[in-house]
């Protein structure tokens, strides 16, 4: 009965004193609200990266070998500096492995450029993905082709004037028509469409079927750079067991062959999706980090005006509080019911913090490329995190309440 007079009393005051009662919760329905809408998104985009990401960009079982590491920040001028000297990777570079590697694994070599496709019959796509591919990349990077076939190793070698192009690519050059034997112009120069990629989505926005794939040794691999040099290499291993093992080889045969001393750094970087996921998770631990202090400023400051609401409210009803103690209330009764209704005010408060939380999360997922999750666990931590700090708020007015003396409390105007 206690609990339900207590609720009762804090649902009176809040709808008497509306706009006093909004401005008192204010900081829990911020903070709630900034709890629930910033995990939202880095669990979201932690499940993205995780699942998306690793399967459609990279691939899994993969170990990628690139000129300086794509899942790192420059720390000092002077490594931004050892980056910039570091040698470029080769086709040398790709052969040397190739015949070096023992560990059962497949191994293609990538480079990409942006670039305009042009189809026979004068339709355009601008900012089209561009890739020279070795033929096994299809497999490294899990590319399905849905209509005609991917190219072949020998094509590759040869740099045969074939390209596949990505589903998006292919509607908007050709829409309705069969693209398969056709020809596109890309950056001016012919090739005959063999295949089109099944449809792959979109990663934050950016569509992975705006793409063009051609064989390697072919013009498009002029156009990402000087003669000879690739972009990355790429690895893929039989099991997921293998991985680690086939990444330290790499790096063992790549430091040999550029005579890399024992104290010297490497000059290559030698990338795991284990590797990228690490990177993302050095960005989502420090936005970890860096909530519960964001949140907990703006409980605080809910906490501290709720405080002095219930200090208010106590002043105002101490001749009840006095009558209440005539009439045999006990000093835990006055201390109970007034924690009560300070925790009700402000769970009331991150009650609306988490709706207007996950109104917020749902409109950033409809409205931009973030991806976002809202989790059962953190409402109910929301809500909770409102209702302990109103109890805590509570104590110190609660207190006084408490030891009020009945009769300087009855006198009391």
């Amino acid at each position: 009965m206690r609990i339900l007079e207590g609720v009762r009393l804090a649902t009176e005051q809040m709808r008497s004193q509306k706009l006093k009662s909004f401005f008192s919760l204010l900081g829990v329905i911020v903070g709630v609200m900034f709890l629930i809408v910033v995990v939202s998104i880095v669990e979201g985009m932690d499940r993205y990266v995780r699942s998306t990401f690793t399967e459609r960009l990279i691939g899994v079982n993969t170990v990628t070998v690139l000129r300086n590491p794509g899942d790192e920040i420059p720390a000092s001028p002077e490594q931004r500096r050892a980056w910039a000297r570091a040698p470029r990777i080769t086709f040398d570079d790709l052969e040397h492995l190739r015949e070096r590697v023992t560990i059962p694994s497949i191994v293609g070599a990538e480079s990409t450029t942006n670039g305009e496709v042009e189809s026979e019959f004068g339709r355009k796509v601008e900012n089209v993905s561009i890739s020279a591919a070795s033929a096994e990349i299809f497999e490294i990077q899990n590319l399905d082709v849905e209509r005609g076939r991917p190219f072949s190793r020998q094509e590759a070698e040869q740099g045969s004037p074939v390209v596949v192009l990505g589903k998006s690519t292919a509607e908007v050059l050709f829409e309705a028509i069969d693209p398969i034997g056709k020809r596109v112009r890309i950056r001016g120069f012919p090739y005959q469409v063999i295949g089109v990629l099944a449809e792959r989505g979109s990663f934050l926005g950016f569509s992975l079927d705006n793409t063009a794939v051609a064989p390697t040794h072919s013009q498009v691999q002029r156009m990402t750079g000087p003669p000879g040099v690739v972009h990355r290499i790429q690895f893929k291993a039989e099991t997921p067991e293998m991985v680690v093992p086939l990444q330290q080889q790499i790096i063992e045969i790549m430091r040999v062959q550029r005579r890399l001393r024992p104290t010297e750094l490497n000059n290559f970087a030698a990338e795991t999706v284990e590797g990228v996921l690490g990177f993302w998770n050095q960005i989502s631990r420090i936005l970890y980090i860096s909530l519960p202090g964001l949140v907990g400023t703006s409980l605080v400051v809910g906490g501290i005006v709720i405080m002095n609401i219930m200090l208010v409210s106590v002043m105002e009803r101490t001749r009840e509080i006095g009558v209440r103690k005539a009439i045999g209330a006990r000093r835990a009764d006055i201390l109970v019911q007034v924690l009560i209704e300070s925790g009700t005010l402000s769970g009331v408060g991150a009650v609306f913090g988490v709706g207007i939380g996950v109104a917020l999360t749902i409109l950033v997922g409809a409205v931009s490329p973030l991806p976002a999750v809202v989790a059962p666990q953190w409402i109910i931590l929301g809500v909770s995190l409102g209702v302990i700090v109103g109890v805590v708020s509570g104590v110190y007015p609660a207190s006084r309440a408490a030891r009020l003396d009945p009769v300087d409390a009855l006198r009391y105007e």
